[in-house]
């Protein structure tokens, strides 16, 4: 599986921003699709994931209520929809691919996302 990350870019605060997960090699309806974040100098850290069919979403607790996850099973293509950015929402976002039952997990190069304040 190939994952292309894409739509990063410099925001003020407040702004939103589009984020978008390419996928190839596999459909998206094979694996939890997530995205994940990290800050300069800060651990890699969980942001949002979405089930296989789309159905079950779960966010991390410091972006509820502004980001959302939407998956695109015809085009392959999962997306994080970014609203009311905040300056400590800057970091490198990587798209994941995980499936459990097979142990596989997969990274996609990141995007930057720079939010000023």
């Amino acid at each position: 599986v190939q994952l292309q990350a894409s739509g990063g870019g410099l925001v003020q605060a407040g702004g939103s921003l589009r984020l978008s997960c390419a996928t190839s090699g596999r459909t998206v309806s094979s694996y939890v699709m997530g995205w994940f974040r990290q800050a300069p100098g800060k651990e890699r850290e969980f942001v949002a994931a979405i089930s296989r069919s789309g159905g079950n979403t779960n966010f991390a607790d410091s972006v509820k209520g502004r980001f959302t996850i939407s998956i695109d099973n015809a085009k392959n293509t999962v997306y994080l929809q970014m609203n009311s950015l905040k300056p400590e929402d800057t970091a490198v976002y990587y798209c994941n691919a995980y499936n459990g039952d097979y142990g596989l997990d997969y990274w996609g190069k990141g995007t930057l996302v720079t939010v000023s304040s």
